[in-house]
């Protein structure tokens, strides 16, 4: 589907709303486009949206459609190739701890760290994958 510009959402499950909002939002800075304790919370993150979901709450829904998951998910924060060192000092400060680092074939690296829930964060510089 040549049409397809962008993944505009990425979803994770979540168990702890207020967690996920004092990360997301208090430590890492998305703005918060709604908010329902104990069955979501939606951020903004540049032009995507970051949509956290009770798995027990949207497992049961009719519309949208159920789903869920659990386990520790993946996905990446990209970042301008200018910005990526102080991105990554950003979270160390932060007291976020960095738990691995990657140098890719293209030379480029990509840092990981995990949200309150474990799940694996990474933050990649733009051009990356080309």
């Amino acid at each position: 589907m040549k049409e397809v510009k962008q993944i505009k959402e990425t979803c994770l499950y979540i168990d702890n709303m207020a967690k996920a909002k004092e990360f997301y939002h208090d430590k890492l800075g998305f703005e918060v486009i709604h908010y329902l304790p104990e069955k979501h919370c939606f951020f903004r993150v540049g032009k995507s949206v970051l949509l956290c979901f009770n798995p027990e709450d949207s497992k049961t829904k009719s519309s949208p459609p159920p789903h869920y998951g659990n386990g520790d998910q993946h996905f990446a924060f990209e970042v301008s190739t200018e910005d990526y060192f102080d991105c990554k000092k950003r979270i160390a400060e932060l007291g976020i701890k960095i738990t691995d680092e990657v140098l890719w074939k293209s030379g480029q690296e990509s840092f990981y760290f995990n949200d309150p829930e474990g799940n694996v964060l990474e933050i990649v510089p733009e051009g990356i994958w080309g």
